[in-house]
């Protein structure tokens, strides 16, 4: 925290006055010379928006990034305080963070006026420097730009022709600090009118006062494409003001999908201790949500954000916690049949079309999941015939030739003991995984075993049956199908 000074010992320290832009530019390029990242956290955009992001900052423009939901549009925007200064001096007082070398309010010019070198000056934290408005239709020209405050003006006896009655808005107190609209097309017409003149000349028109306040604001939008035509739109002259338009993207691999739900997802270090993850389980998780991208049943305008794939990792690892609590068990390990608890996780976040909303929100979650599963199947063994011609042995004859005989019955609240007892059961399993999945760890092995399981239930070699507490895998014709 730094002490309150006054003017001329703030001279005396030979501090200078900079922009925001000139701040941010300055931090910028530190970094950049020291070899330093830019903006923590932003993984897949190293390549493509962080660039494009150099560029707007150095340019000195206002920045509209445009992109689906759950792309880290807002952490962008949050994450650019770190390029500001420490601490910035003000006059002490000041509602609009006045710079006490170019100070905007009649209340700073005032006092300047009145103590000069003895003004006493404050410091503001960059965290203080951040304002963030969600656009929504109750936000009126008040809100953002200001009003005349009538108490005020009672009080100090002043009449409404006077500066001092005016009530200043967010975005003037927002003066040399980083100001972030979130879902700007949301905002009405009107109230994206009032901002033209601060955009471009720095001009605060409030209730017939036309007021020369030169506001230093570094302004970042935000936009969903959807939004251009279905709830709102940005006004053409508002869009011709912002400097650099920006698209922000979902990730583009699955282990760089990995890497953020692994960042993101909110998984205390015991719950990691306790609960082993197979890569494969990971990586599963994440195709899920590829699939869901590619989905003929989900909106792909509407996006699938990549809170979909954090939020099915913190219920997978609470469906094994609940596991360890109900068993007493010490430890356990993901596993397939775990995925049926990351349903809720799904349908809460992907929009339906039509034929999406007549299959229904969970049918469509498990459909997900069963295309998942088959993507990765495929990825590591050969494809599950449709037809097969008598006499003539597949990789997975001897599998479905076990289930003629026996079944096997896996539940959630078996200790990996009990539960890898029962897959291992199936013999002819192992010949299959020695064959192609050799080089896998014992966890992934074991996974890979459920994985041959469920993808021959999906092709409808096996039947697959459920109920609360477990999944039965027999001969086909004999159990229940688990979408019937």
């Amino acid at each position: 925290m730094q002490k309150e000074i006054t003017l001329k010992e703030l001279k005396d320290s030979e501090y200078a006055h900079k922009t925001i832009n000139e701040e941010i530019q300055a931090n910028l390029i530190a970094r950049i010379k020291g070899n330093e990242p830019v903006f923590e956290g932003l993984l897949g955009y190293e390549d493509t928006v962080i660039p494009q992001l150099k560029k707007a900052l150095l340019a000195g423009h206002h920045i509209n990034l445009l992109g689906l939901r759950g792309q880290a549009k807002t952490r962008i925007a949050r994450s650019m305080v770190d390029l500001l200064d420490e601490y910035m001096p003000i006059v002490k007082g000041s509602e609009i963070n006045d710079s006490p070398f170019q100070p905007i309010s009649k209340y700073a010019k005032d006092l300047l006026a009145e103590h000069g070198d003895e003004t006493p000056i404050s410091w503001v934290h960059r965290s203080e420097r951040f304002f963030e408005k969600l656009a929504t239709p109750d936000v009126n020209v008040s809100d953002l730009i200001g009003d005349i405050d009538p108490i005020k003006a009672a009080t100090l006896k002043l009449p409404y022709s006077d500066e001092r009655v005016l009530h200043y808005g967010m975005i003037p107190r927002a003066n040399r600090s980083i100001f972030v609209i979130n879902e700007l097309p949301d905002l009405q017409a009107r109230i994206q009118v009032s901002l033209f003149n601060i955009l471009q000349e720095g001009d605060v028109q409030i209730r017939g006062f036309q007021l020369r306040m030169p506001l230093d604001i570094q302004f970042v939008f935000t936009a969903n494409p959807e939004d251009y035509t279905n709830r709102g739109s940005i006004v053409t002259p508002l869009k011709d003001r912002i400097g650099s338009q920006i698209f922000t993207h979902y990730p583009k691999s699955i282990a760089l999908a990995r890497k953020i739900t692994e960042q993101e997802a909110n998984v205390s270090t015991e719950d990691k201790l306790a609960i082993k993850i197979p890569n494969m389980a990971k990586d599963l998780l994440e195709e899920v949500a590829f699939a869901a991208r590619n989905s003929e049943y989900v909106d792909e305008k509407s996006g699938v954000s990549a809170r979909l794939t954090i939020s099915a990792m913190e219920n997978l690892m609470a469906a094994a916690k609940l596991r360890l609590i109900e068993t007493g068990a010490e430890q356990t390990t993901i596993r397939l049949v775990d995925f049926m608890s990351i349903v809720p996780s799904i349908t809460g976040k992907i929009e339906l079309v039509y034929e999406g909303e007549q299959e229904g929100a969970d049918e469509v979650a498990k459909i997900l999941i069963d295309n998942a599963v088959m993507t990765q199947f495929e990825d590591i063994f050969p494809r599950v015939p449709k037809l097969e011609k008598e006499g003539v042995k597949t990789t997975y004859t001897d599998v479905v030739a076990w289930f003629n005989d026996n079944f096997i019955e896996l539940n959630y609240t078996d200790s990996d003991e009990e539960f890898y007892a029962s897959i291992n059961s199936v013999k002819p399993l192992d010949e299959i995984i020695k064959e192609y999945a050799a080089d896998y760890s014992k966890e992934d092995q074991a996974f890979c075993k459920e994985l041959i399981l469920w993808a021959l239930t999906i092709n409808n070699k096996l039947d697959r049956s459920e109920n609360s507490a477990a999944f039965t895998i027999d001969s086909a014709g004999y159990g229940k199908h688990f979408f019937s």
